[in-house]
């Protein structure tokens, strides 16, 4: 069995505060010529001339990269956060608890209304300036809470001049892991997007970044390897792997190529350690741009959607059909009202080209289809039986995660507010609980039938007692204290009057999707 403290691990490069402070100690190398003989009748040497000797670099090799890094380093960002988390709880109790301690310790973590003590997280991570009026590229994970899907509660940008300004957050894209900050600056230093198609593997590239919170550095290696998928990775996941040195902190940077294009967006490490070990990863410039360009042009991402699950084609899968193991991928299920289904695609079906592109492990189903024009009318090669099958598919949009995971939908928290239903803010108080009407919308996602209403929970708090009962999202409460509710408002007052009547717990009959109801006791907060 293999010690697990010897497993690499696949990290963001993002950094949270409370690191220890890094020191770096030099340790100089010193190396003794060997003496050489001079050979007999040799004329005497003319005089040596003062001054140092330049080694040349090997051939195609820059003699430096100062000139490169001095234009590009101004254009790269640090960028820091900060947000509210709760002060993590106690164990429960065990053997050898001291009661005393156990109960002083919980008066510590509460504020003198029962509510949980919470403390400001900083974390750290870099971007890079794409306009002179202030655009910023960066990681969607540098600017996501513990979560990974609420926003922080502030962004601050430091230039490499020591300026500071507040960003705010225009878009992001979670399935590509990048987002777009605008600062209110002027004549700002940038950098353009190069074409990572042409990268190639062996050639020059430099990172430059804010790892461990050190501040603007600069690092230098070479493209180790192109569409690389890592392990827990994305399906659109193509990334460019290289070893010019990738820490935590470098996430949201870019990566140049020796015309001062950024190639790609520092994003991941590989590393048994935590630090770089030469293996970093970065999304691609050919990937990034387009998302940047719809999170630019309107907030968020479109991308194609063809409505199958797949699977790599294995080995064993392979074997079995008689096909080639590296071309390809399995259809594990149609979606029943997908464009794929519409075109004739069956389970079972290989796919092994779309749009003119062949499926393979450095191409995939997922990433052509999400590339390719909503609206388009493309051709799909399948093996069926053995037999090479040509169909025609309509590209269309793909629906949003919550959709594809029936969940109802819920707003970017960068929204306010605002705009809630009557009765969700008294809801969200004393149940924990945000909550929505049933809309046909919703039913839909969540492929309820007509007989179930109810309000529909949109988020749970996770230190409400709501949470601990089990309450998720989706969930529909059907009723609170036996009287049908259909609107946040309904039970809001139905909560009101429990209060009213003294009683701190409200029973609440919750479905959860096409299994059958339960009553929960929730503890009013």
């Amino acid at each position: 069995m293999q010690d697990s403290s010897n497993k690499s691990r696949f990290l963001t490069a993002g950094l949270s505060a409370g690191i220890a402070a890094v020191v770096a100690t030099a340790i100089p190398v010193l190396a003794q010529a060997p003496a050489v003989q001079a050979p007999a009748m040799q004329a005497p040497a003319a005089p040596a001339t003062a001054g140092p000797v330049q080694a040349l670099p090997p051939r195609g090799a820059p003699v430096s990269f100062a000139d490169l890094t001095a234009r590009l380093q101004p254009a790269v960002v640090n960028i820091s956060t900060t947000q509210r988390v709760e002060v993590g709880r106690f164990p429960r109790f065990g053997p050898g608890t001291n009661l005393e301690d156990l109960f002083r310790r919980f008066q510590e973590q509460q504020t003198e209304d029962g509510q949980p003590v919470t403390r400001e997280a900083t974390s750290l991570g870099s971007g890079f300036v794409i306009s002179p009026d202030g655009y910023i590229v960066t990681n969607n994970h540098v600017i996501s809470g513990r979560d990974g899907q609420k926003l922080v509660d502030t962004i601050t940008v430091t230039l490499s001049d020591r300026r500071e300004y507040t960003a705010r957050v225009i878009g992001r894209d979670p399935l590509s892991d990048l987002a777009l900050l605008k600062i209110d600056g002027e004549n700002l230093p940038y950098v353009q997007f190069g074409n990572s198609e042409g990268t190639r593997v062996g050639d020059w590239a430099i990172a430059i970044g804010n790892p461990f919170g050190l501040g603007g550095t600069v690092t230098a290696g070479i493209v180790s390897a192109l569409h690389r998928g890592i392990q827990g990775g994305g399906a659109y996941d193509r990334y460019i792997q290289t070893d010019a040195s990738i820490n935590q902190g470098n996430s949201g940077g870019p990566l140049f190529d020796l015309n001062g294009n950024v190639i790609g967006v520092n994003t991941a490490i590989f590393s048994p350690t935590g630090g770089n070990v030469g293996v970093g990863f970065a999304i691609p410039s050919e990937l990034a741009k387009p998302v940047i360009d719809q999170l630019r042009a309107t907030g968020k991402v479109k991308r194609g959607y063809l409505g199958v699950q797949i699977q790599n084609m294995t080995p064993a899968i392979a074997s079995s059909l008689g096909l080639p193991k590296d071309r390809g991928e399995i259809v594990a299920s149609v979606e029943p009202s997908g464009p794929a289904r519409a075109a004739g695609v069956q389970q079972g079906d290989v796919v092994v080209k779309v749009a003119g592109q062949e499926v393979s492990p450095d191409t995939s189903l997922s990433y052509i289809v999400a590339n390719t024009p909503i609206g388009s009318r493309v051709p799909i090669e399948v093996i069926r039986g053995g037999k090479r099958l040509t169909l025609t598919a309509t590209i269309s949009e793909r629906p949003s995660e919550a959709s594809l995971l029936g969940q109802p939908e819920q707003a970017d928290s960068t929204d306010k507010e605002e705009g809630d239903q009557p009765g969700a803010e008294a809801a969200r108080k004393s149940l924990g609980l945000t909550l929505q009407a049933l809309s046909p919308e919703i039913r839909q996602q969540l492929r309820l039938p007509d007989t179930v209403q109810g309000v529909v929970v949109a988020k749970v708090n996770p230190s409400s007692n709501a949470a601990e009962e089990g309450l998720q999202r989706g969930d529909i409460i059907v009723s609170v204290n036996q009287q049908p509710v259909k609107t946040p408002q309904e039970a809001a007052d139905a909560v009101a009057a429990a209060r009213k009547a003294g009683r701190d717990t409200v029973l609440l009959f919750v479905q959860r999707g096409n299994t059958p109801g339960r009553f929960v006791g929730v503890k009013v907060q």
